[in-house]
């Protein structure tokens, strides 16, 4: 039997119109009765009436795509990727961001169940994403972006982090550095996880020393966090790999500012190879992800089983990053 916003009230212990706030305007209700609700909610299985009315109408010709920072040149160039392929099939794509918050991208999944989207692309905020199956269970198409699939049940487009980061550290080695700082995000993101595996396996290989350095997030301001304490170190290591390029524009913009020469003092890497990274103060040298082809190469996959679902064949499709050397790397002074 379908469940009604009064049995979600009810299960709840609130309001109705408490529980319909929780559904459209969670701001107004107090943070604790949110996740009350919303815990009900997932129990019970409740979709908004909207989407149940509508059902016989079918899904629409929509996608959503759900990122966790748009504003991450990324990200942005990614999007483009997944509307240009969107389009030639006559699709229009609804973009979610999820600023790095698992809550968020929790409340967008049933957003876009309700406005009956065809199909989702997703980038994670976590490596247990398990409203994925509550998208299936709606007959929503799902593909993976940035991490490979958990299962065989949705397609998967991404790059082999943990080889990326190799070549990042491999870089840095051949410069003679031997002491490197790893600046990372948060370690529940899945390419987090994989880039460390990658600075674990180049510095067992190389035998030098890394200093792993955790930035609340992976933005520009969380860069500047890290650096605050790179430059508290004794000794400092003589380079440093960040998890993307807006963490090392932070580090670079702190670094310079505080008077450290770049290569000359510290030599930096990123990884994404956004346009910012080659018009940075010193252009930073970064690891090449193909965010257009990532992001179109993902929607032809969805489409596909979104249009054939009967014939189509889920495909977990791994690209090899590239480095990109500029200025910010270069050999260890004496």
């Amino acid at each position: 039997m379908a469940m009604s916003l009064r049995d979600i009230a009810r299960h709840a212990g609130v309001s109705v119109g408490t529980a319909s706030n929780v559904l459209n305007r969670p701001g107004l209700v107090a943070p604790e009765t949110v996740k009350r609700v919303q815990k009900v909610i997932e129990e019970l299985g409740y979709v908004p009436n909207g989407y149940v009315k509508t059902m016989s109408v079918g899904h629409s010709r929509t996608l959503g795509l759900v990122v966790p920072n748009v504003f991450n040149p990324f990200f942005a160039e990614l999007a483009r990727g997944v509307e240009d392929a969107a389009a030639k099939k006559n699709y229009a794509v609804f973009i979610c961001n999820t600023d790095e918050s698992r809550e968020r991208e929790e409340r967008f999944m049933g957003v876009l169940v309700e406005q009956l989207v065809k199909g989702v692309l997703i980038t994670p905020t976590s490596m247990k994403p398990g409203h994925i199956k509550t998208l299936r269970e709606r007959g929503i198409s799902v593909a993976i972006l940035g991490a490979p699939g958990k299962s065989s049940s949705e397609c998967s487009v991404t790059v082999n982090d943990v080889f990326g980061a190799e070549v990042a550290i491999e870089h840095l080695v051949e410069f003679g550095h031997k002491h490197i700082a790893w600046i990372c995000g948060p370690d529940s993101i899945p390419q987090v996880i994989d880039r460390t595996k990658g600075v674990g396996i180049a510095a067992k290989n190389h035998k030098i020393q890394i200093e792993t350095i955790h930035s609340p997030s992976m933005k520009f301001d969380g860069g500047l966090a890290a650096a605050e304490i790179f430059l508290a170190m004794n000794p400092r290591p003589t380079a440093i790999f960040c998890a993307n390029d807006l963490l090392a524009l932070g580090v670079m913009r702190k670094l310079l500012a505080a008077g450290v020469k770049i290569p000359g003092e510290v030599s930096i890497i990123g990884y994404d190879d956004i346009e910012f990274a080659r018009t940075a103060a010193v252009p930073l040298s970064s690891i090449i992800q193909p965010a257009y082809q990532l992001g179109y190469t993902a929607t032809q996959l969805l489409l596909s089983e979104c249009e054939t679902i009967e014939t189509h064949a889920h495909q977990d499709v791994r690209f090899q990053p590239e480095i990109v050397a500029r200025a910010s790397t270069g050999p260890v002074k004496s």
